[in-house]
This record gives C-alpha cells, structure tokens and sequence, in this order.
C-alpha cells in the first residue's frame, strides 16, 4: 500500500541572526531585516515524508504560505525528492497569527482532496507556539500525534509512531489519515540531491517571472517541463476572508521587549574536591539545597 503524504512547511527568518530592527512598531516580525531560512523541524517533517515515500511508495506533497520569495523553500523540497510543490500566497493573508495560518492551511489541504499523513515541524524558530499542527488538525477533523521522533510500524491504515513525552517517549497507535509533527531528533534531513537540483533550479512561479505581467510563452515552457510552481491564493482555496489576516488574528503583540540577565555578582568556584564540598557547604547554609 503506497501513501500520499502533505508537508506543511515555513520559511523562517533566521532567530540567530536576530537584531534591533528584527520588529517592526506594530509588533510583527520584519522578515527583511533577517536572512530567511527553511524552518528546521519541517525539514525534519518533509524527510520523514521522504522515507515514507520511499520505502512504501506514494507521493510528498509540500505546501508554504508566504510571499513569492518563501519559492525558495519549496525549491529546496524539491531538490530533496518532493513530487510536487504549492505555494499559498495573498497579501489579505498578512499578518495571520496561529489561528488564521492554520485555518488557510487546512482550506489548502482541504483542495488536495486526498491525502493519508499530514507532517509538519513541531514548531517554528520565529513564533516557538508548537500551535499550527495542532490546530490544523483539528480544522481537519483528524487525529494527531504530536513530538514524533520515530516512525515504528506504518502497515494499511494504521500508524504506529514514538512520541517524545519530555523525560521519556510512549507508543501511540491511530488510524490513517492522521497528523503528525515531528521533532528535530526524529531524523537528520538529507542533503539536497544532484540530480534533483540540476532538475529543478529553473523552477519559479508566475509571481517570481513578474505576476500578471510575465511572459506567458515562459510561463507555458516551465508548464510544460513541470517546472512551473503552482500558487493558490484565498480565493481558489475558497477560504472565507473573515477568519484570514488581521481580521481573523485574535491573537495581538503589545510590546517586543529584549531581555539580558547578568549576574550583579559571582563566586568563583576551584574545580577542586575542597571547592565543590565548600560550595555544597554554601547553598545548604542558604537553604538552595537541603
């Protein structure tokens, strides 16, 4: 039995290179001011799809929201082994929190139509909310299986996977279709693939050629070699505009304060026997320890 799988990925600025102007006034994040990056734990969602596909057949899909330029993600999952790449971009969708992201989401999967394992990172490095795949699920109506770090037995229609609980990891067992996100020690993602790459480095959408104004002789050519990535946008997903963007975000930033701590003082502690029974001696005195 071969299965259809759908990876939910995101284009991320990267949070290592964060700086004074990585917010903007209104409290959202000003991804020019940030190299963007491929999430990290979608890489891991997208090579677990990969290995499904690989070892049981079937197809990976792989879907983003953003601007055109979040394109460069879903080249990457083609370079990696994806069959197909879709790009959900609107500017009504701007400024979505969780809860309209996951609902655009699920109006894009929904269209698919057929689908055995939705996959998606555990979270995201910019928002850390770990809220999206949940939520998505539920708008789906599926189960889901959340901090996925193996895929233990995949036979018919039922999923067995191991989940990591924190202190230790349980057997969860559910029937197909099912959600998973999966965690950064789920896997280590493969490198992008030479042939793949040299397959699909011309791959662009309409909008990166120049949008309504490109040539449509060259957008007909990418067409036909299948190097045209497809864009959906609110309305052919037929999602309803009041639960996208801002007006269907509840979720509002007040303030992006940076926080340092420092120590106001410190002990230096001799990597000694008589040093560590000293301090030992200290934090009982004080009540830390004891």
């Amino acid at each position: 039995m071969s299965y259809d799988c759908v990876v939910l990925v995101k284009q991320v600025p990267d949070t290592k290179a964060i700086t004074g102007k990585a917010m903007n006034d209104d409290g959202t994040v000003n991804r020019s001011a940030l190299p963007a990056i491929f999430n990290p734990e979608d890489l891991n969602a997208l090579e677990l799809a990969l290995q499904i596909k690989q070892s049981r057949g079937g197809t990976v899909t792989v879907m983003t929201m953003g601007l055109p330029k979040a394109c460069d993600v879903l080249r990457q999952a083609l370079y990696r082994g994806a069959d197909r790449v879709i790009l959900i971009t609107d500017r009504r969708a701007a400024a979505s929190d969780t809860l309209a992201t996951s609902y655009i989401l699920s109006c894009a999967v929904k269209k698919l139509a057929k689908y055995d394992i939705v996959l998606c990172g555990r979270q995201a490095i910019d928002g850390d909310t770990a809220q999206v795949g949940p939520q998505l699920a539920e708008k789906l109506n599926l189960p889901q299986i959340t901090y996925v770090e193996e895929l233990m037995q995949l036979q018919d229609d039922n999923i067995t996977v191991k989940r990591s609980i924190g202190a230790g990891w349980e057997k969860i067992q559910a029937r197909l279709p099912v959600l998973l996100t999966v965690t950064e020690s789920a896997n280590v993602p493969r490198p992008p693939g030479v042939k793949c790459l040299m397959r699909y480095k011309k791959a662009r959408s309409q909008n990166e050629l120049g949008g309504s104004s490109a040539d449509a002789n060259q957008i007909a050519a990418l067409k036909q070699k299948g190097l045209l990535i497809e864009e959906w946008n609110l309305d052919d997903i037929k999602a309803d505009l009041e639960w996208c963007g801002r007006d269907g975000s509840p979720t509002k930033v007040n303030r992006i304060q940076s926080v340092i701590l420092t120590a106001s003082e410190f002990k230096n502690i001799e990597p000694t026997d008589q040093g560590i029974r000293q301090m030992v001696h200290e934090l009982i005195e004080d009540h830390t320890i004891g």
